[in-house]
This record gives C-alpha cells, structure tokens and sequence, in this order.
C-alpha cells in the first residue's frame, strides 16, 4: 500500500518531542512522495513544518484510529510502535485506570501507588477456570494460565516477574502466590498454602528495605517453587534467593534505611523479653542512622515485628531460635557502634571495656579481649611462619563492617534454609509452578559490581525471553501452515559472550583477584588491552581510566572499576570467624557450619548482594584442600553459576512473563511520566516483543470474525456459503499486495497497518452510508417542512382576506353610526348649557337665603349651648372622681383574683400530670366552663338591667325637655305680657332670675345625666367588645387546638405506621440474616460430616486389610450402621451394647451434640420469630386501634394478674417435678437389673409402668392448665395494651397543654373536648358490642347448624361401625368436641377470667364424668370380650365333634357348586405394616435402590414420602417408639448416603428434596397440633399421630431439606455456569447489531456463537429442564420459586461480574443484547406464572448495567440520571463501568475522565459495599411453607414396581 494513500490529508501521526517523547498531530495536507516537510497540526492549536530526514526520508508513525485505543493487547495495535504502546498504556492507566495490560504473552503491570480492591476472593473465583484472553488482563490470569497449563500440559511453569526498584516486582509475585493458594488448597491438614504466604513477611522484613525509589524494595532476587501433587494440590514450596545486598547492613545513602528487621527490633526494644538485647532508639545505632530516614509513613515497625514473629512460629521456627535470630541481629547493631582510636598510621585499638563489644560478645557468646584483639589485627600466613600484623583504624573499620555483613549473609542464609525445611513436604512432589522475583536492569550515576551482575543476570533473561517469543511466533505460523519467513530480532548473545565467555570480562576479574598485587586500576587496563576496538559493545569513556561502558540490550551503561575487586573476593578475616565459631551461644556456630562442608544452599557477596542459590553437592574426590578452594571461589563465578542453573530451571519450564512499570520517580498516584515509562519499556524486552510481532503478521483473525466485522465491505453476491472463501475473495479485492496478509487454516494473518487500512474502508463505507440516509432524511423532513409551510401560508391568506373585509364592513357602520352620535351629542351640550346656568341661579338664591336663616340660627344656638356646656362640665367632674376611686377599686379586685388563680393554676397543672385525677381535671374544667357561663349570663343580665334603667333615664330626660320647652314658650308669652305690661317689668324680673336658676340647675342635672348615661353606655360598650374579642380569641385558640390535635395525631400515625414498617423491615432482615447463618452452619456442618465419613471410611479401609475367606455383609446393613443415629436419651441407652460392638462409632455421640444444639438454637429461633411475630401483630393493633376511636376495656385487677401468675408458676414447678419424676422411672427402667424383675409381666414392672402413666396422664392435664393460663395471660396483655394507648395520649395532651397554655379557658377547653371524646368513643363502643353480640348469635346459630350436620353424619358412620368401634368413636367425639368448645370459651371468655374460671371447672367435672363413663365403658368391653372367647372356644370344639364325624369319602364325593361370593370393600386406616426385620429391606427398595429416572417418573409425587410417613403412623399406633426411632434414623441416613453417592445428578437431588419436604408436611399435617389441622378433612384428622411427639424429627428433616436444597443449588450451578457467559454475553441474540471489535487477540474466545457454544436458548433449555423436573416430581410451588429466584440470582451475578473483568463487553451494543437477554428470561418467567417469585429484582443490578451502557455521559444530567437510576449498583461498580466503557464503531464516543469524575462526587455520600463484584456463591436462605396434602392416605397404592410386596395395607 503505498504511503499517498495513508498520509493523507487530516491523517494522525506522531512527531518526537523532548519532553513528552511522543506527541500526536494532524496532516494539513496530503503527502506526496519527494515531500521535504510536511504540514502538521499539533493538538495544542499550533501548525509546524516537519522536516523528514534527507538520508532515510522516513516518515513518522502513523496513529491508530481511536477506536482501537486503549486495548487489552498491546500487540492488537494495528500499528505496532513505540508511541501506539506508549499511548495505549497512558489512555488505560490515566484515563481507566487500568494498570495491566497484555503485550503478547506478556503482562505488563504499571504500580498505581494506591491501593485497589482487585485483589479479593471474589476476583480470584471470577478469575479461576477462565482462559487467559477471556478476562481483563490481570496478574491472576496469568497465575490461572500457569496453573492450567501445569495441569493440561503435565510440564512446570514459571512465572517472571522483573522491573525496576519500586514498580511493584514484589506485590506482584506475592499476589501470584495468594492465588495459588487459594485455588488450588493444600492436600493435607498443614495448611501449606498458609506457610507459603506467611515466608513474605519474614523475607520481606530480612530482605527488603527502604529506598529513594521504593518503601518496601527488595535488596535480593528469589525464585519460589511451588510443589503441586498429582491432584494440583499445594504440598510445600522451596525458595532460592539471589544477590543479598550486603553492603546495606553498614551503609545507606540519604533518604534511605536498612533491613526492616533491624527496625523492627528497635520499635519492639521495650518488650520485657528483648529487654537481655539492651536495644534503643533507632538513631542510637551507626548501621540505622546514616539514611537519617528511620520512620517510613503509615508503618508501624512494632506491628510488623508482631508479624514477623507470627510467621515465624507458623513455618515452625522455635521461640529459642526466634530469640536466637534477634541476639545475633542486635549483636550486628551494637557491632556497628564498636569505635577505634588510632596509635599510628599502621595500628589502632578498642577502648578498654568498650559498652558496645562488651554488649556484642554478651550477645554472641564469646571472649571480650579475644575479640577485642581480633578486630585490631590479623595473621599473615606465609610458606614457613605465620605473623600477627595490626591494622590501621580504616582497615579495621572496614573488617568490622565486612564481618557484620558476613554475619548477616549467614543469618539470612540460615533462616532461608529454615524456611525451605518448613515448607518442604514428605509427599513426593509431581509439579511446580516457579515465581521468580528478580530485579530489573538498572543504571545509575555511578554504577558498580552489583550494577553489573543484576545487568549480567537480565542480559540472560532477555536472551531466553526473545528465544520464547521468537518459538511461539514459529509455532503459530506452523500451526496455521503460514509460509515461514526468518523475522530478524535482536540476539544478546555476544554481549553474554563478553561478559562470561573465556577471557570475558568476569574471567579477567577472577584471573586478577588471584595475583597477589591485582588491583582495580591493572583489573581495567587488562579489559581495555582485550576487548577494547575488538568488541563492539565494550567502550572506553573519554574521561576516565578507571572505568569501562558496556551497550547492553536496553542501554549503555558506564561501570567504575573501583571496589570489583574487594566485591569479588569477599574477603572476611579468619580468625575473627573462629572467634564466632568457638562462641558458647549454640546457634552462632551452626551458622558456619557451611564454611566447613562445602555444600552451603547459599553464598554471600561481600559489599553487593547476595547470590544465593542451591548448588548440588558432589562427593569429594581428590586432594584434602578441595573444599577450601571451593569456599575461596569468587562472587562472580557463584553468581555465573547460579544463573546458569537457573536458566536450566527456567529453560525446563514453559514460562509467564510479568513486566512491572514504574510510572514515576514521586510515588504519585496514577501518575504517568512518559520519559521514565519509555525507559522501562526498551529495558523490560516489551518493545521487542512488540518489534517482533510487527515484523511478521501482528493482527490476526478468525474467518468468522472478519466475515462478522467487515461484512459491510461485501455485496451480496460476493457472500459465499463457504465463509473462508468469501473472506479470500473480498481481501483480494480490497488490499492487492497479497504480502499484506496470509490465509491461515482457522485465521487470516496481517501486517501492521492492514486492520487500520480495513478500518478506515469500513468507516469511509458506513460514513458513505451514514450521508446517504441523512441526505434522504433530511430531504424528506425538507418536503415535509415544505407543505407545512404551503398548507400554511393558503390558511393564513385565507384569515387575513376574511380580516380585512370584515374591518371594511365595520368601518362604513362606524361612520353611518358617527353622524347619528353628532346630531345627538350637539343637541345634548346646548340643552346641557341652559341647564347648568339655570342651576347656579337657583343656587346662589338658595345659598344666600340660607346664609341669612343660619346667622340667624347661631346666634339663638349659642346662647342655649352656653348652658349647656356649664352643666355638662360640673357633671363630669363628678364623674371622674368617681370613676377614679372604682377603678382603683376594681384592680385591688384584680389584682387579687389573680394571684388567687395563679395559685389555683399551679395547683391544677401539678393535678393535671397525674393520670388518675384526669377524670377530676374534666370535671373541674367543666365546672369552670359552666361558671364561665354563669358569668356571661350574669353580665348579661346587668347589661339588660343598665340598659333599662338607661331607657328610663332617656324617658325621664325627654319629659324634663318638654317640660323645659314649656317653660320656654311660657317664658315667651310672659315676655309679651311684660311688654304689653311695662309697669310688671321690675316684679318680673325677680322671678325671671330665679327661674333661671332653676333652669341652670335642671339643666346641669340633666347633663350629668346624660353623661353618666353616656359613660354607662360606653363601658358596656368595651365590655361586650372586650367579650367578643375574647369570644374569638378562644374560638381561634379552639380551632389551633383542634388543628394542633389532628395534624399531632396525623404525625403519629404516620411516625408509627413508618416505626412499623422499619421494624417489620429491620425484623425481616434479621430473621434472614439469622437463618443464612444457621443454613450456613448447617452446611459447615454436613461438610465435617462428610469429611469425617471419608476420613472414616479410610481409616478403615487402612486397617480392615482383607483377609482370604473373609465374608461380605448386606450393603444396606453397613451402610445404615456407618451412619448415625438421632435417638432420645433412651435410645442413647439402649445403644451403649451397640457402640461397644463398634468403637467406629465412639465419635458420633459428639457430632449428635453439635447436631442437638444446632437443633436447640433453631428452636429458640422460632420461637423468636413467633415472639417478634406476636409483637409485630401487637403493634399493628395498635396502629389500627389509634386510627380508629379508642375503646374503653374492663380493666384487669392486680390480684387477678398475680394469682394467675403464682398459679402458673406452681403449674410449671409441678410440671418440671413430674418431669423429673418420668426421668427417674425411665433411668429405673434402663438400669442394670435382674431379668425377671424389669420383664414386662413382672409385678415390679407393672407397678412402674401403672406410675408412668399415671403420671404422663397428669402431665398432660398439667399441660393443658398451662395452656390455658398463658392464652389467658396473652388476652390479658391485649386488654392492657389499650390503657397505655390512653396514657400516651393523655401525655401527649399534656405536652399540648404546657406548650400552649394560654388559661384557664383554654384547660377547661381542653377537658370538655377529652370528655366529648370519651362520651363518643362510649357511645361507639356500645354499638360495637351491640355488633359484636348480634355477629356472636349469627355465629352460634351457624355453628349449632353444621353441629347438627355434623352429629347426624357421625351418627350414619356409627351405625355402619361394630358396637365396641361406635361407643370409643362417640366418646372420642364427646371429648372432640368438648375440646373445640373448651377453645370457643376460652376466647369467648378471654376478657371476663371469673366467668372463663367458673366455666372451666364445669368443663373440668365433665371431663372427670366421661373419664368415668370411659373406664366403666372398658370394664364392660373385658367382660363381654371375655365371654366372647369362652363361647368361641365352646363353638369350635363344636365344629371339630362334627367333623370327625364325617368320613373322608363323603368329602369327596360332595359336589361343589361355584358361588359369587361378592367381595366386600376393605376399610383401610392409612397405614402400612412392615417387620421389624424388613426395615433394612424397606429403606433399600424405596431410598437406596430408586432411581428417579426409572420407576419413579410414574408414581404419585411424594409417594416414598407417603409410604414412609404410613409405616410410621403404624409404628405409632403400635406405641411402639423404637420401632419410630430406627425407621426414621435410617430414613434420613438412607436420604443422606444417596445424595452424596448421586449428589451430582440434579433429578436425584430434586427428587429426594421434594420427597423430604413432603415427609416434613406429612408430619406437621397429621401432628395433631391444632395450627396445621385446619385444612385437613375430618378422616385426615382421624389419621393423625396419637402416641408419640414427632417435633425434634421434624425439626431433623428440616435441617436435611436445607441441606439437600443447598446441594441442589450447587448442582444447578455447576451445570449453568458454562453457560452463562457465552449466552448472556458473548453470543449475539440478535444478529448483526455488535459487530466485533478488531481486537486480534491472541487466546482470546471469540464472541461470535460458533459450533458447541452455548447460547441463550440453551440457558432457557436447561431452566426449562430444571422446572420441568421440579414439576414433575411434585416439589412445592413456594419451593420452586425459591430455587427459581436463587437460579436467577447466580445468572445476573455471574453475567455481572464477568461484564466488570471484561473491557471488550462494555459497549452500547452490548448493553443492548443483555437488555434482550434479560426480556427474554422475564418472559420464561411470565410463561411459568413465577413473576411473582422475587427472581426479577437478583437481575436488578445486571439491568442497571446495561442501561448505563446505553444512556448518555455527557452532561451533569446525565450524571443526575445515572446516579438516580443505579440505585442497585455499587459505586464501584458505576465506575468500572464506566472507566471499561469502549466504542465498538467510530460514531460512539469514550466516556470523559471529567464525567467519571462528576458521578464519583455526586456518589461519594452513598454508602454501600466497596467490593466490586457480586458474590456469586451467596444463597439465599430457604424457607419450607407448610403444604398440606389433600390426598387420603387410604387410597393410596404401593406400585409392586417398588419391590414392597412385603408391606402391606391396614
């Protein structure tokens, strides 16, 4: 394909950058080949110029299109590159914060630097079975792939785990083990999968160490050896170890500490038993305080000390030897601080009695002045002397830290040979899984010997790793029969070469540390005169002498030559070892013991690490000193050494690879440096991984897959029926170099860049045919809009031409109407004119006129007002004082009166807190409510009174005016007669003043009058005011009131009703909650009782060695024995001869405790339940009771409560007397005593058996009293419950009244309205016992009514009866019904106990009657029985006299005639009569031997249920309770042994769970319990169980059907499992909507349905089956639901959880598949009428994951929606989905990270689980509802296909 066709115009490419290495642009315009530059533009807005290189003119990486972004498989790129895999990685770990990702058969894993939940058991079981390409990538599909193959392949694995200091190496590999672990479980009791996890924390604290680069970096390599046996069962481990890092233990840079031991001591210095260690502070230590760093955060040193201890004691180290280990570790610290004094500069010493040495030798055992001197100097040993030389204080310095590292080294090799011995099994091993945890390679500033050998040891490993990779290329084109072309790849074997070949550079280094004068300076000449222009990987730096540069596979690294040498030899001083050696302390020794043989497992570097590995031991032939010089080999050729023999290892092993990334130097969370990312990429050998795949055929794909993707590119013609060959055709057409791809057997192969090429035609198509359809849409709509628009434009012409002719009209009858208005309106104004100054004439006379008249008026008027006023005046002064002194009057009264009702108040609030003076607080407030009353009439009165005397004031004023006014015109008249009469003037003036006076002084009196009319009149005036605006002040506080009331009693109804509802919810919860728990024991329990059978079964199976003449017993018989037996105490008894027999069987009677008690606590918790029950029933009366008006109830007395108390107590005293009693009789019969005396016709025997019954007899009489007792106490707690109604009422009233107490009024108020509601609730309760009463008659008149239907059918069946049958049938039916009418009384009578008293002693005289009438009734039966037989005797002695007498012949020759003698119809009781002996017979026929399949599909559902229930009932009737016992017994154990012989057949489980549960009904419906009596029919309860209890046998079967349900939900998981996911998920329901992604992963299942995959008809299928069976064996309906609902619940946890590990499944289109699945599971559901079963709601969280696949995510509406509408979702679980979200085609966007983020604030106050996935294995707890039988146990029928022939009907 040539370039123009790919850079094109807006193609993406990537163009280098210094500081993001990689960026993306865009082309601005096509290529054209000869192009110098081309025009980019960059995702930050900038254009460049790009400049192709003149020489190789290569042109940048092209970019993948986005849709293949972010893939699991970084080989799956369709363009292989560093900045595709750089980027891919960066999108997955930034973006989803995914950190595994596949590169081919690598793995490589980015450290989060934060703690995920991916690691739990759930992952592990979601990860455990499935293939590697199945699931996300993840550490534990690569540990499953190792395990599998180990088990398919028969050959061992090995996993490698490299990378830098700090990626996570470490993690990784410990996580590989766990999962080991826990899958696979060890083969013993040792619990070995626990021993390999717990040597991390002991290796971890020995050997890891904190960095600058890494917390908890290991400073040593190891490869762990997981043995499996036959099975792939862990049996032990073995652990090599590489490279200690020794010079740690005496120096750390900056920033960093040493071993985490060492800390750990320090922070544990203050425990009693390290106080002999005399440790401190960390800081006070030379070898911990250099980092200056001794505190890592969020470590707790003294913790992890506590664990390292903990792991010791499980791999078995000793606590002497654990102390042993931190003597020598604290010796190492306090030799640290050993300082020197220099004499000279040759010599130095110690001083004298240094704390320190004096501290180490305590520690070490050994002599203070010995070592003393030891350390100051050493011996030269030459050919003839030896001499003794002191050293210089440096040299001395430098041998002390040399011998604490040598110490150190031996330590750590001690404790890991300990290790191996723990962890080494006896049983041989048959494979194992190896973990290698081995650094990284690594280059530094300045780079030494340790710098080179872990670069030597990953030159190795890459070797090995590209030769893999190369061999399954190979092999995949072989298998596939693709022309195999050599694919060049980088080989590091001459850089191997220079290092370990002859005169490689590890040669030279051994060569000059044998001269005698070999220096570092000679070492680096010799390597420059070798290799130096000879090699060209070996370089010589520019600057420097002492150093030399090596080009190794990932880089070039620089290494100085100083100190390789010191490094290699290792040298330690030998007589400082033997001081160590000859130490009293016995440990120290044993340390060295290895200098001596040789044959150490390990050795030790001196300032590197420490290669440690097993070297085999080979017998020593040749000279004595053999073994020195093999203790003198250096550290370079024991690590050359170790590294070949792991390489051989590994080479043996198909290996895994694990490649930890480092995504920055900060410890940052998912943060991604790219520099840093890119080096450890070229180191780790990915890029070559991805650089050989590249170069042959990197995308490969199935013939279906490409058919199913790119079958948009075909036309219809070009579709062959033969898929291979319509895939040939199209690709020929579509790429035309035939070197671009290969057609394979199963798969088509492509270069790089092909899929890409394919996924542009395929997107440039659907782009093609996307603009098709929008074009005609969009046209279409355009018409549409058009006519629309036409329709339209006509409508509104049509209403405008209308508009405007209307208004035409309009205007012309305006205008006629106008002149009409003129004409009118002119005549109006000039008429309008004339009126008005007409008017103002008429005016302004009328006014003048007036104006003269009121002057006039005035002047008279004010000379009477004059008068007026001075009266009116000295009346009100009066009136005024008097008002004074009453109204002082009236407060003094007030004033009074208050303080008198205040104190009144008081009193009456302290009185209205007691609930027993409620009555009299009503009265009182009614009392003050009527004198209230009073008042207002009395007012009332006074006001009327007021009122009449005002009227006779106004009477009296009137008549004093007319009297005036005569006066008056008297007056007048006597002023003519005094004009007329001038000469009377002076006489007449005289009087005219008197009667002046006279006037003034009538007149002040009539106004003083007046005015205290008038004050009258306004102080009625206020008060009636005043009265009104209290009158509406307390009507508004009456209705407040009223509202307050009713909206407070709405408030508590509503807060109970929701109290309720939360208290029946929380109730429910904890009563599943509670049997989950008892299930989940009772399944831990059947488990040990499996395992105890097995290891039974092989211990005798070890000791029962078969003998010849040895004979076979009954398989029944021992397989009955090998079980238990639940027995009575009796049966425990009577079994004592059996078990000695058996001392097999000594462990059973303590399984039976744990079964008794399992058995008692599920008693207790039913009778919980009933109790909460009882509760829940209470409060919903009571919530009834407060909706409804309160009824008054006959108050119980306290005597009567505590008689009937004490009289209980004295009836269950007694009860337990008699008990004991019953006990003692039964122990008396038990005990060891002559024959003669217990046999059962002995008198001894009688006696005691006449006792027993006599006292059962009473017992039973007992028992009834106390039933009665408690019914009545029960009855008494329901009348009680409504007083304390009424007094939380009163409360709440009274909490009313103190917040709003506004008076007296309000109180009295209040009270009335209590007593209104009294009288009320009175009045209804009448009429309700009125009802009830009318109801009560209706009843009795019913039940006389079918009493009489009843007597008349019992006497038609009495009179078919024989007369002995009819006379027990009609004293039966007496005590029947006296019974019925005992319980109709006692509810009758519940409220009233005298008369329930009274009518009990009656009942109980009756009772004594017919007891009477019984006994003489039976004496009466002996006698005629007796008589019975002696006339029977008498008659057949009869017959036989006759007989003899006739002859032989006569018999003979006596011609018989045939006679129908008609078969009379046998009435049968409903039992089955079997012989003892025939039990074992019976139980292997009906249990044992059936086969569901067979026989059984033919019979009644429940039949062996109804066959064994009938020979019980027998077995009662003969009150023979052993019999009971031994059938019951070996029916369950029979039921048990079946299921775990054919426990995997789902028909078998199903079939014995229906027959369990309906022997459970059986016995609970023919009980003769009075609750599972009431459906059955009059002959059902004839057939009930009349001797023995059975409720600890039903409580038995109970606790067997949980069982067996729980087997059967296992089985049905097996057979569903592969199913679910290739039909839920993986197969396409509906054709043709997904397409498959262009993934091209390698082992990867396809998601297209091919041959043998399961699809979702086949789940229908097998549920179909599954229900189909269930029906078919009867298996009640509620049952079924409930295996329905938990089938579900396993489909939608294990499609969810499969969704959540699965990126390649989170698509739209995928969401809408599962959405089609799941409709169509709803629609099984509605065809099998179980939508009610609560199976929908277990598919809740799958649908909520589909729909948030196919909602939008864009918007903070959309976040608002989905955080709404996934309410059955975790909020992990939104998130991973969210995070795995991935477009299948171009048009689909990614969800942004800002999104994620949004949902993740918006959830982060929801408080739900942090565990990711379902649990799968959970089970919901069963319940059996009781379900009676309408089938009459007489008809039934034993078919003789069952081999009963010996049973038979009664």
């Amino acid at each position: 394909m040539a370039a123009s066709e790919l850079y094109t115009k807006f193609a993406r490419v990537w163009i280098p950058d210094p500081e993001e290495v990689w960026k993306s642009a865009e082309l601005l315009k096509d290529y054209k080949p000869g192009d110098k530059v081309l025009l980019l533009h960059l995702e930050e807005g900038k254009d460049l110029e790009y400049r192709l290189d003149p020489k190789t003119k290569e042109l940048p990486h092209l970019r993948n299109p986005d849709i293949l972004v972010g893939e699991n498989d970084l080989t799956a790129l369709s363009y292989l590159h560093e900045p595709a895999v750089l980027h891919n990685l960066r999108v997955r770990f930034i973006d989803s914060k995914l950190i595994y990702t596949y590169c081919g058969i690598v793995l490589v894993a980015i450290n989060p630097y934060e703690q995920l939940p991916i690691y739990g058991e759930d992952i592990i079981n979601a990860y455990s079975g499935q293939n590697m390409g199945d699931m996300d990538p993840h550490i534990f599909a690569v540990a499953e792939e190792a395990y599998k193959q180990m088990a398919r392949d028969e050959r061992n694995q090995s996993i490698i785990v490299s990378g830098e200091s700090g990626a996570g190496k470490t993690v990784s590999a410990k996580y590989a083990m766990r999962y080991f672990a826990t899958v696979s479980g060890s083969a013993s009791e040792a619990n070995v999968e626990e021993k390999v996890l717990a040597s991390n924390p002991i290796m971890e604290s020995i050997g890891n160490a904190k960095t600058t680069r890494n917390d908890n970096s290991s400073r040593f390599g190891k490869y762990i050896e997981i043995g499996f046996d036959k099975r792939y069962r862990i049996i032990g481990a073995n652990m090599r170890t590489y490279l200690l890092e020794k010079s740690r233990v005496v120096f750390q840079a900056e920033e960093e500490r040493n071993y985490h031991i060492f800390y750990q001591l320090c922070a544990s210095a203050k425990l009693p038993e390290f106080k002999m260690l005399r440790l401190g502070n960390a800081n006070d230590f030379h070898y911990t305080k250099q980092g200056g760093s001794p505190v890592i955060e969020g470590v707790d040193d003294a913790k992890e000390m506590a664990h390292t201890r903990q792991a010791c004691t499980l791999l078995g180290i000793s606590e002497s030897y654990q102390m042993g280990i931190f003597r020598i570790l604290a010796g190492i610290l306090h030799l640290g601080n050993v300082g020197f004094t220099s004499r000279d500069s040759d010599s130095c010493t110690i001083p004298p009695k240094h704390e320190p040495l004096s501290i180490f030798c305590d520690l070490m055992g050994v002599d203070y002045e010995e070592m003393c001197h030891w350390l100051c100097h050493r011996k030269l040993a030459t050919a003839t002397e030896t001499y003794i030389k002191p050293i210089s204080k440096l040299q001395a310095t430098n041998a002390r830290d040399a011998l604490s590292k040598h110490i150190y080294a031996k330590l750590f090799n001690w404790i890991v040979d300990h290790v191996n011995q723990a962890l080494h099994s006896a049983v041989k091993q048959h494979s194992f899984i190896g973990v290698l945890d081995i650094y990284g390679f690594e280059t530094f500033e300045i780079n030494s010997f340790e710098q080179f050998c872990i670069n030597y040891a990953n030159e190795k490993l890459q070797q090995q790793f590209n030769m893999h990779v190369f061999k399954l290329e190979q092999e995949e084109y072989m298998k596939e029969q693709i022309p195999w072309t050599l694919i060049d790849f980088y080989d590091n074997q001459p850089c191997i070469n220079l290092i370990e070949s002859k005169l490689g550079i590890l040669d030279l280094l051994d060569e000059e540390c044998k001269m005698p004068k070999g220096t570092d300076d000679t070492w680096a000449q010799k390597l420059y005169n070798t290799h130096l222009n000879k090699c060209a990987l070996f370089e010589k730096p520019r600057l420097s002498n002492k150093a030399f540069i090596i080009q190794h596979f990932a880089d070039k690294v620089e290494y100085q030559c100083e100190g390789f040498l010191e490094k290699n030899k290792d040298t330690v001083f030998e007589e400082q070892i033997k001081v160590l050696k000859s130490s009293k302390f016995k440990m120290l020794p044993e340390l060295f013991q290895d200098d001596e043989k040789a044959i150490s497992p390990t050795s030790a570097t001196s300032s590197g690490r420490t290669p440690l590995t097993r070297i085999p031991a080979k017998p020593a032939k040749g000279r004595p000193g053999q073994a020195a010089k093999e203790h003198k080999k250096t550290v370079g050729h024991q690590f050359r050494n170790s590294l070949h023999l792991l390489m051989e290892t590994l080479n043996a092993t198909t290996p895994h690879y694990v490649r930890c990334i480092k995504p920055n130097d900060f410890k940052f969370p998912f943060t991604f440096d790219e520099k840093r990312a890119v080096q450890q990429l070229r180191a780790c050998g990915v890029l070559e991984t991805i650089r050989i795949s590249a170069a042959g055929f990197p995308s490969r794909w199935t013939y279906q897959e490409f058919f199913s993707r790119y079958r948009v590119l075909m036309k219809q013609k070009d579709v062959l029926s033969d898929r291979k060959q319509t895939c040939k055709n199209v690709l020929e057409k579509l790429i035309q170099d035939k070197d671009k791809y290969q057609f394979g057997k199963t798969k088509i192969f492509f270069r790089a860049g092909q899929v890409a090429y394919l996924e542009k035609l395929r997107a440039d198509k659907l782009r093609a045919a996307c603009i098709r359809i929008q074009k005609t849409i969009r046209g279409w709509l355009l018409r549409k809009k058009y006519l629309r628009m036409r329709k339209a434009a006509i409508t509104v012409q049509r209403y405008v031409r209308g508009y405007q002719a209307r208004c035409y009209a309009k205007f012309l009858r305006r205008t006629k109407a106008a002149t009409i208005i003129q004409k009118y309106w002119r005549m109006y104004v000039v008429h309008r004119k004339y009126k008005i100054k007409r008017a103002a004439t008429i005016v302004l006379q009328s006014y003048l006129r007036g104006y003269l008249a009121r002057n006039r008026y005035r002047k008279i008027l004010r000379e009477h007002k004059a008068v007026i006023i001075q009266k009116w005046v000295r009346g009100w002064l009066a009136r005024t004082h008097y008002k004074k002194t009453m109204h002082a009057i009236i407060y003094l009264q007030c004033c009074f009166r208050r303080m008198m009702a205040k104190r009144e108040l008081k009193k009456l609030k302290i009185e209205a807190r007691s609930v027993e003076r409620y009555k009299k607080l009503h009265i009182g407030m009614e009392n003050k409510i009527m004198q209230l009353q009073r008042k207002v009439d009395e007012q009332n009165k006074d006001y009327k009174c007021l009122m009449e005397k005002l009227t006779n004031l106004e009477g009296i004023y009137n008549s004093e005016t007319e009297k005036l006014r005569s006066d008056l015109e008297r007056l007048q008249l006597s002023e003519e007669e005094a004009k007329v009469a001038t000469g009377r003037v002076l006489s007449l003036q005289e009087e005219i003043a008197k009667l002046r006076k006279d006037l003034e002084q009538t007149r002040s009196e009539k106004k003083s009058i007046e005015e205290r009319a008038d004050k009258y009149k306004q102080e009625t005036d206020q008060l009636v005011l005043i009265l009104k605006e209290e009158n509406t002040l307390l009507k508004q506080e009456k209705e407040t009131l009223n509202h307050l009331i009713v909206e407070q009693a709405k408030e508590m109804t509503e807060t109970m009703e929701k109290k309720l509802v939360e208290e029946t919810k929380q109730l429910e919860l904890d009563l599943n909650d509670e049997r989950l728990r008892y299930q989940n024991l009772l399944n831990e329990f059947s488990r040990l009782e499996e395992r105890y059978d097995d290891l039974k079964e092989e211990m005798t199976l070890m000791l029962n060695v078969p003998k010849p003449g040895h004979k076979r017993t009954d398989s029944t018989h021992s397989s009955n024995e090998s079980e238990y037996t639940f027995s009575s105490e009796i049966a425990e008894a009577e079994d004592i001869p059996l078990r000695a027999e058996e001392p097999s069987e000594k462990k059973v009677p303590l399984d039976m405790s744990l079964f008794l008690k399992l058995q008692k606590r599920v008693t207790e918790l039913e009778q919980e339940k009933q109790i909460m029950q009882d509760e829940l029933d209470r409060k919903e009366e009571q919530v009834l009771r407060s909706k409804a008006k309160e009824e008054e109830r006959p108050q119980i007395r306290g005597a009567e409560l505590e008689y009937e108390s004490l009289k209980r107590q004295e009836l269950e005293s007694e009860n337990k007397k008699l008990k004991n009693e019953l006990n003692e009789l039964r122990k008396a019969l038990s005990e060891k005593s002559a024959p003669e005396v217990t046999a059962p016709g002995a008198p001894a025997y009688r006696v005691l058996m006449e006792q027993l019954t006599s006292v059962s007899e009473e017992l039973d009489v007992r028992k009834e009293e106390v039933l009665i007792l408690r019914s009545q106490l029960v009855s008494q707690k329901e009348a009680i419950q409504p007083k304390n109604t009424m007094t939380d009422s009163t409360i709440l009233l009274e909490d009313v009244q103190k917040m709003k107490d506004k008076g007296e009024i309000a109180q009295a108020y209040i009270g009335l309205k209590e007593t209104n509601r009294l009288l009320e609730s009175q009045l209804q309760s009448q009429k309700r016992s009125h009802e009830n009463e009318a109801e009560a008659l209706r009843g009795e008149i019913q039940s006389l009514k079918e009493e009489n239907n009843r007597q008349q059918q019992l006497l038609a069946q009495n009179l078919q009866l024989p007369p002995e049958a009819r006379i027990e049938a009609s004293l039966q039916h007496e005590i029947t019904r006296l019974t019925n009418e005992n319980l109709y009384f006692e509810e009758l009578y519940a409220d009233d106990p005298k008369k329930y008293q009274s009518y009990r002693i009656s009942l109980y005289r009756r009772m004594i009657d017919l007891m009477e009438q019984l006994e003489k009734q039976d004496k009466t039966v002996r006698k005629l029985k007796k008589q019975l037989k002696v006339f029977a005797k008498k008659i057949g002695e009869l017959e036989v006299g006759q007989m003899e007498n006739i002859s032989p012949g006569q018999i003979i020759d006596e011609p018989i005639r045939p006679v129908n003698i008609p078969r009379k119809e046998k009435d049968f009781q409903g039992m089955l009569e079997y012989k003892k002996e025939d039990e074992q017979k019976l139980v292997k026929n009906l249990i044992l031997e059936l086969k569901p399949r067979g026989v059984a599909v033919n019979l009644i559902p429940g039949l062996p249920a109804y066959i064994l229930f009938m020979c019980v009932r027998h077995a009662d009737y003969l009150n023979d309770d052993q019999k009971v016992r031994s059938l019951l017994t070996s029916t369950i154990n029979s039921i048990k042994k079946v299921l775990k012989k054919r426990g995997d057949d789902f028909e078998t489980v199903s079939f014995w769970l229906s027959n369990t549960c309906r022997f459970l009904h059986c016995l609970k419906q023919y009980s003769g319990e009075e609750g599972f009596m009431k459906h059955n029919t009059a002959r059902q309860n004839e057939h009930c169980l009349t001797n023995f209890d059975l409720a600890e046998y039903r409580q038995v079967l109970s606790d067997l059907a949980i069982q067996i349900y729980q087997q059967l939900v296992r089985v049905l998981e097996n057979i569903l499992q592969p199913m679910i996911v290739s039909g839920m998920l993986e197969h396409e329901t509906i054709q043709g909507v997904s397409g498959v992604k262009p993934t091209g992963l390698r082992k990867r299942t396809s998601s297209i349905a091919d041959e043998g995959t399961y699809t979702l008809d086949s789940i229908l299928r097998q549920l179909n089956s599954f229900h189909s069976v269930m029906c078919q064996h009867g298996m009640d309906p509620e049952l079924i639901k409930q295996v329905v609902k938990q089938m579900f619940y396993i489909v939608g946890a294990i499609t969810l959880n499969n969704l959540l590990l699965r990126k390649d499944m989170c698509s739209w289109s995928k969401g809408m598949q599962i959405r089609y699945n799941v409709s169509q599971l709803e629609e099984w559901l509605r065809d099998k009428n179980l939508m009610n079963s609560g199976a929908k709601e277990t598919l809740e969280p799958l649908i909520q994951a589909a729909q948030l696949l196919q909602v939008k995510k864009k918007t903070d509406d959309d976040a608002e929606a989905i955080c709404s509408m996934c309410n059955a979702l975790t909020t992990a679980q939104i998130v991973k989905v969210l995070n795995l979200y991935t477009p299948v085609n171009e048009f689909e966007e990614r969800v942004s990270v800002s999104f994620i983020r949004t949902i993740q604030m918006r959830l982060r106050d929801r408080k739900d689980s942090p565990q990711l996935l379902m649990d799968a294995k959970h089970i919901f707890p069963v319940t059996f509802p009781f379900n009676p039988s309408s089938l009459a146990l007489e008809t039934i029928q034993i078919p003789a296909s069952l081999g009963l022939g010996f049973i038979s009907r009664v």
